[in-house]
């Protein structure tokens, strides 16, 4: 038996959406990369109905950590070219959407809730996204210091701003 193989009933996971996330995003190659290259871009996360209670003292939060699958990203492989740059690195190096599990998550800056819908800004997901989880950002748990950033401290802020929001074509 493998010792790092999941335990029993783990190789298969089943997950359920509890909403969905709405967008101007119509695209995948006109969507902003990241929230950081989406400031001030809306968007609106509807909770289904059954969810609803979950969302009980959101309104206390400035911005929230959405997780969300990537219906359209394509399967990908373990080698992935970022858009960062014109080489490839491992894909859990980077924040490709073709990953074995494509999850993404985005950090959105939470604007107000109206019921069951939750009105945000900075947001570079693709209209209809299903939306898997949403947990708020509190600084005091998700702020660092004396981080490294990997390949990505190389690359230029005008490179980054131009292929982060998709500037290049």
């Amino acid at each position: 038996m493998d010792e790092h193989a999941p335990g029993p009933g783990l190789d298969e996971l089943r997950l359920k959406p509890i909403g969905v996330i709405r967008s101007e995003h119509l695209g995948l190659r006109t969507t902003p990369i990241q929230p950081v290259c989406a400031e001030g871009r809306p968007g609106r996360v509807v909770v289904f109905s059954e969810y609803a209670a979950g969302l009980t003292d959101i309104e206390g939060y400035s911005h929230l950590h959405l997780l969300y699958w990537l219906h359209r990203a394509e399967p990908g492989s373990l080698m992935v070219t970022p858009f960062l740059e014109d080489v490839e690195h491992g894909v859990f190096a980077t924040r490709a959407p073709m990953r074995p599990n494509p999850i993404g998550l985005s950090v959105v800056r939470l604007v107000e809730r109206q019921g069951s819908v939750l009105l945000v800004e900075d947001v570079d997901v693709v209209d209809g996204t299903p939306l898997l989880d949403i947990k708020p950002y509190v600084a005091r748990f998700d702020v660092r210091e004396d981080t490294r950033g990997g390949w990505t401290d190389g690359v230029d802020a005008e490179t980054f701003d131009r292929r982060g929001a998709r500037r290049d074509g």
